[in-house]
């Protein structure tokens, strides 16, 4: 059988047997000099094998190299998605729309003067008749129908507030994903660059090999498939992280500066019923909707006291001004009852529209509270699924790499092809990628399971970013203070002025 090789190569050549530019002479069959040459050949293989592990030990151990200080950590990038965020700021404005209308209805319950003067001529008894006058209205009852609008109206600020608090969590969670995607793709780039120089000292023994005899020109072909396969791969994974790093600038309003890796992960519940729970309670959806359900049952029970009677205070007081005229003024003062009789189903038709509309935000309630808990459970499912995909992952890993070498070993011995070794290394390498994209995908769905509690807020992560004042707008709006005529008017005016600095 040892000169079975020798005689197979020179009775029935391989088509892909043929000189190369390093050794016009090569052939299949063995060149005399094989024996001879054997020492030298295992020293190159040597060589070539530590020089090979040497590279996939780099790939293997990328997560070891230290980043700089000024490496971006998922707290910073957080911290500024919600400061630089222009969705946040746009619902910001849309809350001080709701606070107004909490001044609009108290603006309903107080009274309204009003100061009129004029003048007439009579043009035949060529007589010019002036007057002032100063009048005053109050409504003194109407059933509760304005206090219940302007309690309606409150419970819509709170329901815009816990939207902006929902919007707050997409934005932070926008910033995660966006964050692990370039972490995730970072590495995957590190991972391929190793994987290039791993098939690129591989491609180097095959020739070596092939020049000495101990290969053929199919195992050169199959390194330079694989590396230019691998060199591909490099070139989609940088795409996908140039991709990321557009999305990262989107979510959180600047480019990365490096990443210093996720960190520690979220505190979360251990069990699923626990993170339903703290959901029904916290999670902003539920609650605006919950302040909804409110504010519709307020507005129907406004609609319906317009059947009952209105009472109104009217004082007007007058006098001519001219010095032709006596001085003397009117005063008058009436009281007035409105019952409506007939107005042409006007009324009947508001009560349907605001009951259809209560009816319509408790479905939404009902059907948002499903969907929160939907989501609680589709992010325990990810959680353990990215989870179990680690583990088997660094399974796979350990047992890829033993593999890796062993077949390394026993290439240089002769008895493992140049593929062998290039598709225990691909092995190798899609196990170490699994890793990574399941690390990402564990941390992903962890704060996405925060967020579907209500959780991923900048109060309770605690992130380094001033948190903005939901009340402060409302507290300086919603007694209705007179610009420049009262305290509260005065402290109206300091606020507008800071929020048209901000």
């Amino acid at each position: 059988m040892a000169g079975w090789p020798g005689a197979w190569r020179s009775t029935r050549p391989h088509p892909f047997c043929r000189a190369s530019p390093r050794n016009p002479n090569s052939s299949c069959k063995t060149p005399p000099d094989f024996a001879s040459g054997r020492d030298r050949r295992a020293r190159r293989m040597r060589v070539t094998i530590r020089t090979t592990l040497a590279a996939t030990c780099l790939a293997i151990g990328w997560l070891l190299i230290p980043v700089t200080a000024s490496a971006d950590r998922l707290s910073d990038a957080l911290a500024d998605a919600y400061r630089n965020s222009d969705l946040l700021e746009q619902n910001r404005y849309l809350l001080r729309l709701r606070d107004e209308g909490v001044a609009q209805q108290v603006a309903g319950l107080r009274p309204v003067i009003s100061f009129m003067a004029s003048s007439r001529w009579d043009i035949p008894a060529d007589r010019q008749t002036d007057r002032i006058s100063l009048q005053a209205e109050m409504l003194l009852y109407d059933g509760g129908g304005r206090r219940l609008l302007r309690d309606a109206a409150q419970e819509t600020v709170l329901a815009t507030r816990q939207s902006l608090v929902g919007l707050e969590q997409q934005v932070l969670l926008d910033a995660v994903t966006a964050y692990m995607q370039v972490w995730r793709d970072i590495q995957v780039v590190s991972v391929r660059e190793s994987n290039v120089r791993v098939i690129t000292q591989q491609l180097r023994a095959a020739e070596d090999r092939f020049e000495v005899g101990a290969a053929t020109r199919t195992d050169v072909a199959q390194a330079e498939a694989q590396l230019a396969q691998a060199r591909g791969a490099l070139v989609a994974a940088q795409g996908n992280l140039m991709i990321s790093r557009e999305l990262f600038t989107i979510a959180v309003g600047r480019t990365p500066n490096g990443l210093a890796g996720p960190g520690a992960m979220p505190s979360l519940p251990a069990t699923q019923a626990e993170a339903e729970a703290i959901a029904r309670q916290s999670h902003p959806s539920i609650l605006s909707l919950r302040h909804g359900v409110q504010s519709d049952q307020l507005t129907l029970a406004a609609a319906r006291s317009d059947y009952g009677p209105q009472i109104s205070l009217n004082a007007n007081t007058g006098f001519d001004p001219a010095p032709s005229a006596s001085g003397e003024g009117s005063t008058s003062i009436t009281l007035q009852l409105t019952q409506p009789l007939y107005q042409g189903g006007r009324l009947t038709s508001s009560e349907r529209i605001a009951l259809a509309t209560l009816h319509a935000t408790e479905a939404e309630l009902n059907q948002a509270t499903r969907q929160v808990l939907q989501g609680i459970g589709n992010a325990f499912a990810q959680i353990r699924i990215a989870s179990a995909s680690i583990e088997t992952s660094r399974q796979q890993i350990r047992a890829s790499r033993l593999a890796f070498e062993g077949v390394q070993e026993e290439a240089s011995l002769g008895a493992r092809t140049t593929l062998d070794v290039l598709d225990a290394e691909q092995t190798l390498l899609e196990a170490r990628i699994g890793e990574i994209e399941a690390q990402a995908s564990l941390y992903t769905a962890s704060y996405r399971l925060l967020a579907a509690m209500g959780l991923l807020t900048v109060e309770h992560l605690g992130l380094n970013v001033p948190e903005y004042d939901t009340t402060a707008y409302y507290n300086a709006v919603s007694n209705g203070p007179a610009r420049g005529l009262s305290v509260q008017g005065d402290r109206l005016d300091a606020v507008l002025d800071r929020l048209g600095r901000e």
